[in-house]
């Protein structure tokens, strides 16, 4: 449920909150007054586009902020799903406007777009003149029917979809196998020659890595031996001036003055280690440096594999792993394409087994929705009745064809209506009004109610079209909604606001020299007032305040 509702700096609206109760709410206000840019704002903040110029002048952003209450296990399992953090069993969406980019936090962390909407659809339902309309079109009414149908179509919808998903996916690969049939051979025949090159080759694991480094050894074999010989020369025993000979000398004259002073032991054997260090040194240099391939075969070796080595790296992939997987789809093409017919048999094979079982699932799920499309229809009917459609008849019609299969089915669902006695049934978009929807979009959500766990339902331009009994008639519906939902309502209809739990009144005022729009809780006395001046415009008088109180009273009554 919305428990409160605030924005700040969106046209004329400065800074207005509204604490919101369960029932029906009712907002009501002079044309003009703003009460499209309250819509405009619960609409932005739970993810539709808002432009930058609305942000109120000399303003840098705008804000729109909801809280809402956890009432659903539907709504705590969506929470967890989209890992939101829920503390105190409460939401709250703030999304602000500025520098032509919107900034979104729900409970304090950043989220998406697509978060959001996500989020949106399991907290509010908003209907308004473009959701009214949406009834003229029949893939709505299939979505109406199976959210009424409820788990029983859901747990088959679930089945067939990932079923459907397979058969789709084998039918294209036979379409495709099937088309490229022709150029099968010259395809086959490159696939053998590189299945066969990459096999040849015979790339073992860390050879790519091996061959690079003495590759790299060897084209620098001469500077190698050079700085090598180098070293050996000034570390050696070759010289007198070479490091072995001077430790040698060293190491002799301090042996010869230990003979006087036994303190000097400890630097002698250190001394000791030292020539021994260099000694094993220079026995494992001369050792590398017999080692040293000056014949230059070993390089020519080395050179041709890795030639060849990158050759392969160049056609089929940098790194043995990516080789290894190109080798194993073109040896999956040659298995394949080895018994081409085979191959495409087995194909049709799986993708009729598959089809078999997507018309099966369809089926049931075509059971469902013709016996539940009599008693949704049935429903409807009575509360359009309730809505002033006397002699109304009203039909959903579940039309299976095999031949228009879906993820979710093979049903086409419509809408059909007649609304005077003697009329045949016709689609909705060949008879109904604007007035007319809105109350068939009000008696479906009345219907619904008990199968829809979204806690807030907010209808603008419900009343489009209506006056006299009929608005009465709606009214009372929307009364027994929110006995079931939190009902938010914005009308310019007295009938209808007398019927509110909370009553609502937008203005415009002119504050330091600058138009605002405000937002005020009407208590008894001032919704009376404001139920007046919808009856009778500008001049309040005694009679139209008279006709409010009785409004007021036949809607207690009522209730």
């Amino acid at each position: 449920m919305l428990i409160n509702l605030h924005v700040k700096n969106v046209a004329l609206i400065d800074d207005v909150e509204l604490d919101l109760r369960e029932g029906l709410n009712i907002l009501t206000g002079e044309t003009g007054a703003g009460k499209s840019l309250i819509i405009d704002a619960v609409n932005f903040a739970l993810g539709k586009r808002m432009k930058s110029d609305v942000i109120r002048d000399e303003a840098d952003h705008a804000l729109c902020e909801l809280t809402f209450t956890v009432d659903s296990d539907e709504i705590r399992d969506k929470l967890n799903e989209l890992m939101i953090p829920c503390e105190d069993n409460t939401v709250i969406i703030k999304r602000k406007l500025m520098n032509g980019r919107s900034i979104i936090r729900i409970n304090d962390e950043s989220a998406s777009a697509a978060t959001l909407k996500d989020l949106a659809a399991v907290l509010i339902d908003i209907h308004g003149q473009h959701e009214h309309q949406s009834l003229l079109y029949k893939s709505k009414h299939k979505q109406i029917l199976d959210s009424y149908c409820g788990d029983p179509l859901t747990d088959i919808t679930d089945k067939l979809s990932l079923l459907y998903k397979d058969y789709m996916a084998v039918k294209a690969e036979l379409e495709d196998a099937l088309t490229s049939g022709r150029d099968t051979g010259r395809a086959m025949e490159l696939a053998r020659f590189e299945v066969d090159e990459i096999m040849r080759a015979g790339i073992k694991e860390g050879e790519i890595e091996a061959l690079e480094s003495e590759y790299r050894r060897l084209s620098n074999s001469k500077r190698i031996a050079e700085s090598v010989d180098l070293v050996h020369r000034i570390s050696g025993y070759d010289d007198e001036a070479a490091a072995g000979s001077q430790i040698g000398r060293a190491l002799s004259r301090l042996r010869g003055a230990l003979e006087y002073d036994p303190a000097l032991k400890d630097l002698c054997d250190e001394l000791a280690d030292i020539d021994g260090l260099l000694n094993d040194f220079n026995r494992a240099l001369a050792g590398y440096e017999d080692s040293l391939d000056s014949s230059g075969e070993r390089f020519l070796e080395v050179e041709e594999r890795l030639n060849l080595v990158n050759h392969i790296r160049d056609r089929y992939g940098d790194t043995l792993e990516d080789i290894n997987d190109y080798l194993k789809k073109q040896q999956e093409m040659v298995d394949k394409y080895s018994d081409f017919e085979a191959y495409t048999k087995g194909l049709k094979k799986k993708a009729e087994d598959l089809r078999g079982e997507v018309l099966k699932l369809s089926c049931k799920a075509s059971e469902i929705r013709t016996k539940e499309a009599q008693v949704l229809s049935s429903e409807i009917k009575e509360a359009l009745l309730d809505l002033n459609f006397l002699d109304v008849r009203f039909e959903i019609k579940v039309v299976p064809d095999e031949e228009k299969l879906t993820s979710s089915g093979y049903d086409s669902v419509e809408f059909l209506i007649s609304t005077n006695p003697g009329e045949k049934m016709r689609p909705l978009n060949e008879v109904a009004s604007g007035g007319e929807l809105s109350r068939i979009m009000l008696a479906l959500k009345t219907v619904l109610a008990d199968k829809d766990s979204v806690g807030t339902l907010i209808f603008d331009e419900i009343d489009t079209g209506i006056s006299g009994r009929t608005a009465q008639k709606v009214s009372e519906k929307l009364k027994q909604l929110s006995g079931k939902r939190q009902v938010i309502c914005i009308t310019h209809l007295p009938q209808i606001a007398a019927m509110a739990d909370d009553h609502f009144l937008i203005s415009k005022e002119v504050k330091n020299e600058r138009t605002v729009t405000e937002v005020v809780r009407l208590d008894e006395e001032a919704s009376v007032r404001e139920l007046a001046r919808m009856l009778g415009g500008v001049s309040i008088t005694e009679n139209t305040l008279k006709s409010a109180k009785e409004m007021k009273m036949l809607a207690i009554n009522i209730i």
